[in-house]
């Protein structure tokens, strides 16, 4: 029979796990606020690891209109790319020039002010490239002779989030996952929420003096079940993805212009992969199960083979994902691509003076400083100083590499353990940073990491993953925690949700 437990009082409780819930807890934690942060499923379930897996300033958003916002991208950009260089690594794309579309001044000079417009230190300027003759030209049609490069970052996405939530429970904060918001009600000006393991099948109570409604999809449903009316719009948009058998050689990104003025990008990844994406429809379903339209897979395929002097089909797509972002809709655009990335936050109170904090919209790139705007916001409430932030100078679990330099501490972890293989060393060491040594503990041999699972994943790292970072399934692991799960043997599968549940006890 489930139990029903009291909480103490928090200053904070952030409901929804995603990058902007993850940001806003760690954030307040590090200002000394006492924070519980929880998520329905798992951290990073939804649009948070679905994106294209960028830190960028958003080339196209200049076309738009929001210098604003590419502004702020482009110095978050190497503000991230500075805590955290074991999992955000630059990435050089190329962008060729189709006669037809957008002439080369106009590409020269988006390229300018994208060099320009956000302090740029450690990234490469953009320049004009031929193609002909290069790895990538040799995949694309002859046609295509030339075009410019520019500079952005890779980012592991739901790592980012992970990471986030890991530094916020180091600062003090409580996180529970698969924890249900099932009511709440107003209790002397604070909130007092009813919580659920849905899990364990746990409940408990916990009082709060603000409650901030991170939740994206659900952020209007949230507000709703706390008899708050929602005074701003959302607009749903699914964005989705695929990965192929790797289509070119080298290891730069490509930007796709098409024909209706959007772009698709054609990335690099996991070494035998390449990442296609993404489109931009409308969604009116369950924000918790989007999956690809047969229109939007043609829509990708027609675009890449437009560029490609192979045509790629169906057959070569290996996997797809989907994610619904929740965008704030000010009711200023029509179609859904343009739809502003921008974020908005919306702070209202309950009929007896309770305070909420909803987000809508946002983008992975400007999640930290949401979290500052948010806890701007805040401050008159929870008594604050607006001159407490911290979060741009303070690595995140694993960031702390010297120099930042994540080739030659990989180099250093070879030379640490010898004898376990390069290619393993190089995985962890791109994923955990300098978390690699807590992981790996006393092993010196691979025998020493217990069990292996299947492609690469060991015993020891399953412990780690669900120890420290919230693991509670294999889909968390091979899914959101490492991108095992395109190599992983689905016979595998089982046993690996055998040991993560022997571990959890």
């Amino acid at each position: 029979m489930a139990t029903t437990e009291t909480e103490p009082e928090f200053d904070l409780l952030v409901a929804g796990g995603g990058i902007n819930g993850a940001g806003i807890a760690r954030d307040a934690a590090g200002r000394g606020l006492k924070v519980c942060l929880i998520e329905q499923h798992d951290l990073a379930a939804h649009t948070s690891s679905a994106s294209t897996k960028l830190i960028h300033g958003g080339l196209r958003y200049l076309e738009q209109g929001e210098l604003r916002l590419v502004r702020e991208s482009l110095a978050e950009r190497e503000r991230l790319l500075a805590i955290a260089p074991h999992i955000i690594r630059p990435l050089r794309f190329v962008l060729p020039y189709v006669d037809g579309l957008r002439p080369r001044w106009l590409l020269r000079l988006g390229l300018f002010i994208y060099d320009h417009a956000g302090g740029r230190e450690r990234l490469q300027a953009s320049s004009a490239t031929p193609l002909t003759g290069t790895a990538l030209g040799e995949a694309l049609q002859p046609a295509l002779r030339d075009g410019f490069e520019y500079s952005d970052c890779w980012v592991e996405d739901s790592r980012l989030v992970v990471l986030n939530a890991m530094d916020a429970a180091a600062r003090g904060a409580s996180i529970h996952t698969r924890t249900r918001l099932l009511a709440a009600e107003e209790a002397a000006g604070n909130w007092k929420l009813s919580l659920r393991d849905t899990g364990s099948g746990r409940s408990w109570t916990a009082t709060a003096r603000v409650l901030v409604n991170a939740t994206g999809a659900w952020v209007n449903d949230v507000l709703q079940s706390l008899a708050i009316a929602p005074t701003q719009r959302l607009r749903l948009v699914k964005g989705s993805h695929l990965i192929l058998r790797r289509i070119h050689g080298g290891e730069k990104a490509c930007l796709l212009q098409s024909p209706d003025k959007r772009v698709i990008f054609m990335i690099p990844f996991e070494q035998d992969y390449t990442l296609v994406g993404t489109t931009d429809v409308p969604f009116a379903d369950d924000p918790a199960r989007p999956v690809i339209s047969a229109a939007e897979q043609d829509y990708l395929l027609d675009c890449l083979n437009r560029f490609l002097r192979v045509p790629v089909t169906r057959a070569d797509v290996i996997a797809s994902y989907s994610g619904v972002r929740p965008l704030f809709d000010d009711g200023s655009a029509a179609a859904a691509q343009q739809v502003s990335r921008d974020y908005h936050l919306e702070l209202q109170h309950g009929s007896s003076g309770a305070p909420a904090l909803s987000v809508y919209g946002g983008k992975i790139t400007t999640y930290r400083r949401l979290a500052e705007h948010a806890l701007e916001k805040l401050a008159p409430v929870l008594a604050l100083s607006t001159d407490d932030s911290w979060t741009a100078g303070e690595p995140l679990p694993g960031g702390d590499l010297p120099d930042g330099d994540l080739p030659r501490f990989t180099a250093h972890c070879r030379e640490r353990w010898p004898l376990l293989p390069p290619q393993l060393m190089e995985r962890l060491a791109r994923t955990y940073g300098t978390r690699t040594g807590q992981l790996l503990g006393g092993a010196r041999r691979l025998a020493d990491l217990g069990q292996e699972y299947g492609a690469g994943l060991t015993e020891a790292e399953v412990r780690y993953l669900v120890q420290h970072e919230w693991a509670r399934s294999a889909e968390d692991i091979l899914l959101r925690r490492t991108r095992l799960g395109l190599r992983f043997p689905a016979s595998a599968v089982h046993g690996l949700q055998d040991a993560v549940t022997q571990l959890l006890g």
